[in-house]
């Protein structure tokens, strides 16, 4: 199992690194520093939507997905039996998704504009739903190689449209947020065809089955599940709405916020690519009463070190990076960089959930994990109320580091409690050292040239991770051996 591990982790990394930073770093970036030069505050709006509308988007899927990935992994032939009952299921809780962004666009008094936005981004989260299903039984098969591809499809096709609008010189006329929206449309429309095919020629038939029995089963075991991803992505994502809503300059504020979001964004794809690796793994192991410690040791000494370098050379250059992609000045350059800098904080600490909360999740300890979600919930409920009014797109971005950093030491706590994992102390010592030195290189770095900080900064965090062993060579040679 580590060898598959090690072996597609490779290919995914490739194939993310190259296309989804780009996306988000190029072209997403690329229309917010556009449309917020000609008309501030649109992208604030759209972005605060659009977060409303990854808060209901478990409502699509209920945990189904996560279910479902852990159910093939353990038994290849649910493909076959269950495929056509749960995308039945799936079709029918679309009804319930918009009903509920309905109430909600009309108690947050959405104008006509908003609603239609609203509605458009709604759509494609319930093609991203579709998408992320199929994807659940790609990869419970370990059809890595083929999840991916598809992983990275939608992204790919959405940025040869951008291109062509942005740069090629064909589109000319002045760029909207609706006409970003549909591009993505179009994207995630034709990723859901042929990810669909694909599960479909596993599952040899599909027909429509109204089956209540077997909705109630299945959702009974994945509630747990939909409760865990609802209450994370309530203190991921409600921090844009709050902004949007609490501030009299709420929209502009919100722009700013996505600045360093956007790059927090593009980094965090490298946890949820070890996640979505690793839970079938993780799943299949436990089924199997093997030994976990090993693999999560070497998965979490090896994103740790990825996260702990890029965080600490975009926090010691925030200032530069803000105001080399988006242009910012004075008080809008404060303001987006030092919510930078708190959000890269959570990098480190997300990029730890996705080791310890997937390996959770793989185990069924979903009850646990609730509680520390619940948690998580109400110290960022409570930390925006206070800190928005005061501090803005900063103080937003405080509270999601405070709670980011607690709910990731709160899972290891349990993970280490309930699965009786082992850690050999010179793994503790070798983390701890690659802290230090990085920082201590850091410090005496702050006054070099931009580029020179960021490819010193890097540099070190390689070769420190190499000779502390966080990233062990000889181990991986030797798991690929085998």
């Amino acid at each position: 199992m580590q060898k598959k591990f090690l072996s597609n982790l490779i290919l995914v990394l490739v194939l993310n690194v190259l296309i989804k930073p780009f996306y988000i770093l190029g072209v997403d970036a690329e229309f917010l520093k556009r449309i917020e030069a000609a008309n501030p505050g649109e992208y604030g709006e759209y972005f605060a939507i659009i977060g409303l509308t990854f808060i209901f988007n478990i409502f699509l899927d209920l945990g189904i997905s996560n279910y479902n990935t852990r159910s093939v992994a353990q038994d290849k032939n649910v493909v076959q039996t269950r495929f056509s009952s749960i995308l039945s299921l799936r079709m029918l809780l679309v009804f319930g998704y918009v009903f509920l962004l309905a109430i909600s666009g009309y108690f947050l008094e959405y104008n006509t504009h908003q609603f239609q936005l609203l509605a458009l981004l709604g759509f494609n989260q319930v093609l991203v739903s579709f998408i992320l299903y199929f994807r659940s039984n790609i990869s419970g098969l370990m059809l890595f190689k083929t999840d991916s591809i598809i992983g990275v499809l939608d992204r790919t096709l959405l940025v040869m449209m951008c291109v062509l609008v942005l740069w090629s010189g064909w589109y000319q006329e002045a760029l909207s947020i609706e006409l970003f929206v549909l591009l993505q449309t179009a994207s995630y429309g034709i990723t859901a065809l042929i990810s669909g095919w694909i599960v479909f020629q596993k599952s040899k038939s599909f027909h429509f089955k109204w089956n209540p029995n077997f909705f109630k089963e299945v959702l009974k075991k994945s509630l747990p599940y939909a409760l865990l991803i609802l209450l994370m992505t309530f203190y991921y994502r409600v921090d844009s709405v709050m902004l949007e809503q609490m501030l009299p300059n709420g929209k502009r504020e919100t722009a700013l916020y996505a600045q360093g979001f956007r790059f927090f964004e593009a980094f965090s794809m490298l946890g949820y690519l070890f996640a979505g690796l690793l839970l079938p793994i993780f799943s299949a192991m436990l089924s199997k009463k093997e030994n976990v410690s090993n693999l999560t040791n070497m998965s979490f000494k090896l994103i740790f070190a990825i996260a702990t370098t890029i965080s600490i050379a975009m926090i010691m250059n925030s200032h530069e990076i803000m105001k080399w992609r988006f242009e910012n000045t004075s008080l809008d350059l404060e303001i987006a960089a030092s919510s930078f800098q708190y959000l890269m904080i959570c990098f480190i600490a997300m990029a730890t959930t996705y080791i310890y909360g997937t390996l959770l999740t793989a185990n069924g300890s979903l009850k646990l994990l609730n509680y520390v979600a619940v948690g998580g919930v109400i110290l960022n409920f409570s930390l925006n109320l206070y800190l928005i009014p005061k501090f803005g797109a900063v103080g937003a971005a405080k509270a999601s580091a405070v709670t980011q950093v607690l709910t990731a030491v709160a899972q290891i706590g349990v993970a280490y409690a309930i699965l009786k994992l082992k850690t050999p102390i010179r793994d503790c010592i070798e983390v701890l050292l690659f802290i230090v030195l990085l920082s201590f290189v850091a410090y005496f770095t702050s006054e070099f040239e931009f580029l020179t900080k960021i490819v010193t900064l890097v540099f070190t965090g390689v070769i420190l991770s190499f000779l502390l062993r966080l990233i062990d060579l000889k181990e991986g040679l030797k798991l690929l051996r085998k």
